[in-house]
């Protein structure tokens, strides 16, 4: 693609590095920035620039959050007893839109995955079992895409949640195998939060 100035390039080449944005798409992004006035395009970097150096983590369940303790671990109408445990913050908000879980949630920040060099320890996953080794959770659902990576994510965590004698439970299979929690519709995802089945039943399958 050849452009006709080195500045509507180098914007066009960092769009470009968006997930699912090529550069046909980053260009047009571009352009229209470039037609918005002066204090739109400010707003738009300065809201950026505001999400990357104001966003924390929350300290119990690692989701982003505004605060040091996020909204859903602070609610008094949240069942603190159960956890739901997921990838990322994305399957958070998936979760909530079906309006059938109550429970709070641990955001492990990825799976699993020797491929791409991910190992336990670059996880979450100690702040899960230091929560659950209190002795105040009565239920732990392993909300994990039904993939290569989730499956060896389940039975990590499995293998080290279980001398706790807690309930492990995962969600149904109605989602098909390779799929991601994320881009599940609500009714099927809702569905089989509320279907869960226990973790050992689901291992037999």
């Amino acid at each position: 693609m050849n452009f006709s100035s080195k500045l509507l390039e180098d914007a066009v080449n960092e769009f470009s590095k968006l997930p699912g944005v090529g550069q046909k798409t980053a260009l047009r992004l571009v352009l229209h920035l470039l037609n918005k006035e002066q204090e739109e395009v400010n707003q738009f970097g300065n809201t950026l620039i505001k999400l990357k150096q104001q966003i924390k983590n929350c300290s119990i369940c690692n989701n982003i959050s505004d605060y040091t303790v996020c909204e859903i671990c602070t609610s008094h109408k949240r069942d603190k007893e159960t956890i739901c445990v997921v990838e990322d913050t994305r399957d958070v908000m998936a979760i909530e839109n079906t309006s059938q879980y109550f429970g709070v949630y641990h955001v492990l920040g990825g799976l699993i995955s020797p491929m791409d060099g991910i190992g336990p320890a670059d996880l979450f996953i100690d702040g899960l079992v230091s929560r659950v080794g209190t002795g105040d959770i009565k239920e732990v659902i392993l909300a994990l895409s039904p993939n290569m990576e989730g499956d060896t994510t389940l039975f990590y965590l499995y293998k080290k949640l279980k001398e706790f004698n807690v309930p492990i439970t995962t969600i149904a299979r109605g989602i098909a195998f390779g799929g991601e929690l994320e881009y599940t519709d609500e009714i099927t995802l809702g569905r089989s939060i509320i279907t869960r089945v226990p973790y050992e039943n689901a291992m037999m399958k």
